[in-house]
């Protein structure tokens, strides 16, 4: 095992990779990072899908399958998920039944065009979850005002949620506060209790955000700012009367997740937000190039402080440099649905044009 992914395990983080193409798989690529870096899991989005789909003819023959039996666009692209999401969770498959379902994921979103109904999102997800039939697969949902209802909702039915697009603590509270509800309804309702959930935190983001209007003294600190204290707020749900009152009863905890942690700055190391993230009990789910990056040049130092450290002086100073920090995170959850949203439109068009430039007579099957 490689040595920097070595330490970073034993902090008692877990590394998932963010990224998915069919190459991926087929090359034994995916296998190579599960065995050599420790990789637990994998997530993907509608942009990874679209750039995944768009570059390359490896989905172009189930493209044309799907055509012949008539499938609408949205459904022929949850074939195409599933059928590479459901290939790397047999991957992982191993290291789910080993942790007794704490790692071995793979995440699969609704469609983002549902991030503003939670009836459609709970019943996509539900959906999804059937098709799927796969017991290491997450849904994806995000965490917006309608997306926490449908989280809530989800987690009740029994089906394993991803809680996406989460950017301040205030966001991360709503969800981990959805997530038990949902919990405390299927204990209240005589269910079992256990079922798995992470709330992804998107860090890098804020950077990028505020980059043209804070001095350069701040630079590349407000992403790992909101970490701080969103952390603090996940160590104090654990450690709340509420939540041990729902582990004594046999459920799991819903563990923070790190989104978004390759840095976009070309002035700072790759790896700068894996370094500055590294918890216990927390996932960190990074870019494939970061992933290299990490395991060539990382550092594994001190973890974060559980009481969010000196996260509250810093916001102060952000403040202090015009930033409001509440409207951004809103800000944020708003472009970061939009952005789904647009890479979902060239996903599907994506698909019709290359569904469209082939003939209709190759046999291929759908699984």
């Amino acid at each position: 095992m490689n040595s920097n992914l070595r330490k970073l395990r034993d902090t008692g983080q877990r590394v998932w990779l963010d990224h998915i193409t069919r190459e991926l798989l087929t090359s034994g690529r995916l296998a190579s990072y599960i065995s050599t870096f420790s990789v637990t899991g994998l997530t993907s989005n509608p942009t990874l899908f679209e750039q995944a789909i768009g570059s390359s003819d490896a989905y172009d023959a189930i493209i044309h399958e799907c055509a012949a039996y008539g499938l609408s666009l949205e459904d022929i692209f949850f074939k195409l998920a599933l059928r590479d999401l459901k290939q790397a969770a047999d991957l992982f498959r191993p290291i789910f039944l080993a942790s007794d379902g704490v790692d071995g994921w793979v995440s699969l979103e609704v469609s983002p065009l549902l991030a503003n109904d939670a009836v459609s999102t709970n019943k996509a997800a539900a959906r999804l979850h059937a098709d799927a039939a796969c017991p290491n697969l997450l849904v994806k949902i995000p965490g917006t005002l309608e997306g926490i209802a449908s989280i809530e909702q989800s987690i009740f039915d029994g089906i394993p949620i991803n809680v996406t697009l989460l950017f301040s603590r205030e966001q991360y509270v709503a969800a981990a506060e959805a997530y038990l509800r949902g919990i405390e309804r299927r204990i209240a309702g005589g269910l079992d209790p256990k079922v798995r959930s992470v709330a992804s935190l998107f860090v890098s983001r804020w950077d990028v955000a505020v980059r043209e209007q804070i001095s350069p003294q701040f630079q590349n600190r407000l992403g790992i700012t909101m970490a701080m204290r969103t952390y603090a707020a996940y160590r104090e749900l654990l450690a709340s009367p509420r939540w041990l009152r729902l582990a004594a009863a046999g459920a799991w905890p819903q563990r923070l997740l790190w989104a978004s942690t390759g840095s976009k700055d070309k002035a700072v190391a790759t790896t700068l937000y894996v370094e500055a993230l590294i918890t216990p009990d927390t996932i960190n789910t990074i870019p494939e190039k970061t992933l290299l990056e990490f395991a060539n040049h990382g550092a594994v130092a001190g973890a974060l402080p559980v009481d969010g450290g000196f996260s509250e002086a810093v916001l102060e100073e952000f403040r202090r440099e015009g930033v409001d920090v509440e409207a951004l995170a809103a800000k944020l959850q708003r472009d970061g649905v939009a952005a789904f949203v647009t890479s979902w439109s060239a996903l599907l068009a994506r698909i019709a044009e290359k569904r469209a430039h082939h003939s209709l007579n190759i046999p291929q099957a759908l699984s």
